[in-house]
């Protein structure tokens, strides 16, 4: 995947530390398993399916991030993806790092 996306122009970027905030104050940081052009973080699963956990998952890591969208790609016994966007106009403030 990384390789193709490459191919095609993209910027990608495997593991990049993304800095999480929480009230302005950065609280820790968070590794991207693919980031496309430091916009879209990929996430990858082998699960059975998707679950409601994963997507919790992806939504709190673009609230504390800012970042605006995540694709879920889960190669279980059925491929399956979900597209999570949580816009930055509803995020926190962040200050300065």
């Amino acid at each position: 995947m990384v390789f193709e996306l490459r191919r095609s122009g993209m910027i990608v970027g495997q593991q990049q530390c993304l800095k999480v905030y929480y009230s302005g104050v950065e609280m820790g940081e968070y590794f991207t398993d693919i980031q496309v052009n430091e916009l879209v973080i990929i996430e990858l699963k082998t699960a059975e399916n998707i679950h409601e956990e994963h997507v919790a998952q992806l939504t709190n890591y673009l609230r504390a991030t800012d970042r605006e969208v995540c694709l879920l790609l889960n190669f279980g016994k059925k491929p399956e993806f979900r597209r999570v966007v949580f816009s930055n106009q509803h995020k926190n403030p962040r200050t300065s790092a």
